[in-house]
This record gives structure tokens, sequence and C-alpha cells, in this order.
């Protein structure tokens, strides 16, 4: 029994593309809480010692040699890089957050070169301009995203991801070139649209539309290196970010749950880049939102 559980979990494990994504998007689902299968495998682990259980045990390496190339190497405290290279934040506020001042404040001891930020409301927004503008002196907002900067930006524009059928006035992309002391960097900030998880699974057919719009925009950017940070309702597992996930790099280390914030499950706050390096990733303490902020430095060429 025992050693099938673990089969069963070593085939989830290495082919968790195979899953099929009807009915509601079970393959998505899946993915989203991939790492914590790992979980179940040291359950295993456990009833196999008790029950001193040999095939048990050499049946459970299967799933434990699968676990270990997938996300072992998140499990490393990942190299600090010195030289070129930007310190970035990303953290969705949350529009209900009572203290935006505070979470600036926290914000900003990260010391980061760039800070992204979603969910920016009225009159929340006013808070982050005015608590932010000493240490960060470029910023653009489109819509409810925005971007911080320590280094002069141009190049501003909007970046259309909304989806069909969203009402007017939905806007979650901005696009500015930051212009470092390494040279220029393309820098997007995205939110992609939330998903919900019912009876009939995982709904997330806007966020797939969303993110298939900015991979488009992404694979259009003439400038590099390029940095997305984002809030994007999806982990890097997951077959709906694929847009974006085939052509930008994640995260070498750390896992970085972010959300929610009370008990992290997985981290849906990203950062990614293309002809740049992502090195260890993680979070900050919880500010008033229901995300943790993460930060990762990018090493660049």
């Amino acid at each position: 029994m025992i050693a099938g559980v673990a089969v069963v979990l070593g085939g989830v494990l290495g082919f968790h593309r195979g899953v099929p994504n009807w009915p509601g998007r079970v393959g998505s689902l899946l993915e989203s809480f991939l790492p914590w299968v790992g979980v179940l495998v040291v359950v295993l682990l456990v009833v196999a010692l008790v029950r001193r259980s040999a095939v048990a045990l050499v049946a459970l390496l299967l799933p434990v040699g699968i676990w270990v190339d997938t996300f072992g190497g998140l499990l490393l405290p990942g190299e600090e890089s010195s030289g070129r290279g930007l310190v970035v934040v990303q953290h969705n506020v949350s529009d209900e957050n009572r203290d935006p001042a505070g979470t600036a404040r926290a914000l900003i001891e990260a010391g980061a070169d760039l800070v992204a930020l979603e969910e920016l409301v009225d009159p929340q927004l006013a808070a982050y301009e005015k608590a932010l503008a000493a240490d960060y002196p470029h910023h653009v907002i489109r819509g409810t995203v925005g971007l911080w900067s320590k280094h002069p930006i141009s190049g501003q524009q909007l970046v259309d991801i909304k989806p069909p059928g969203i009402e007017e006035g939905w806007s979650r992309g901005v696009r500015a070139v930051v212009h470092s002391p390494y040279g220029d960097v393309a820098a997007y900030v995205a939110h992609l649209p939330s998903v919900r998880i019912g009876t009939g699974g995982l709904a997330s057919q806007r966020r797939y539309q969303s993110a298939a719009l900015l991979g488009r925009a992404i694979a259009a950017e003439s400038v590099e290196p390029l940095i997305l940070l984002g809030d994007l309702n999806g982990v890097v597992e997951d077959r709906g970010l694929r847009p974006l996930t085939s052509q930008l790099e994640v995260a070498e280390s750390g896992f970085a749950f972010s959300f929610p914030a009370a008990f992290p499950l997985a981290r849906i706050d990203q950062v990614m880049a293309r002809s740049a390096t992502v090195g260890h990733i993680r979070t900050l303490p919880a500010t008033g939102s229901d995300h943790l902020p993460v930060v990762a430095r990018v090493a660049l060429g």
C-alpha cells in the first residue's frame, strides 16, 4: 500500500505536466501546491519506518529523488552576487491596507533599487507616494500598479493585459526603462487577475488570457536586460504562466511563499528576468497586506 502511494506521488511530481487541466483546471491546481507533495512523502516515510517496511522505503526513493531534483536547489541559501546587479522588491500592498505609511517604511528598509507595488488605490496611493519620495525620486503609476526607482526612468507606458470581458478602466500593467549604473533595464510591473478555488475547481481563465497578453508584450521588448515584477496569482510551476516562464528566468533559490501572509502556502509574487539572473528570493516581514513582500537581487549581464 505505502509503496504504491509512493510510486503515485513520484509520478505526480515527475509528470505533473501530463495531468489534464480539466475538469476544473486540476492540473494548474496541482502545480500551485506541488512543493507540498514533499510533506506527504515525509508522512509516508514515517509510516514506513514505523512499520519497518523495506519495500516501502525503497519505493520512497522515487518521490524523494524527484522532489530533490525539482525543488532541492531552492533550499540552498544562494550566493550573494556583487557588482552589476539590482536589488528589487515586489509587493501587493492590498487595497485594504490600513497602514500604507508603515508598509512603505518597511519596504524602504530593504534598501532595494526598485520597488514594485500592486493594488494602489485612493486614498492609500498618496501615502505611498509621500513615504517613498525621498528614497525613490523616480516613479510611474498606471492604474493600480506602480514602479519606484532610485535611478532615473523613461519610456513609461501602459501595458494592456486586460482580458476580454473585464470593464474599461481595469489597468494592471506598466513598463518603464530604468537607467541603472550598469545600463538600461526594461522593467515591467503586472498584476494578473485573481484565481478562485471552488467546487468546480480552479477558475483561472482570465489569468491565462492576461498572462498571454503580458507574454506577447515581453516578447516584443527590445531593451535588454528585462525584469518582470508582479503579483502573477500563480506559482512558477503553474502551466498557466508558461507564456512568461517559457521566456524568462525565475529565482535560482528560495521558496519565499508569499500568500496568504497569515500562513503562506505559495509564492504568487514573482521576480523574473531575461538576459539577467534572479538569485536568492526571500520574503520580508508582514506588512498591513494579505501578501508578504519578496526581495531578490538580479544580476545583470
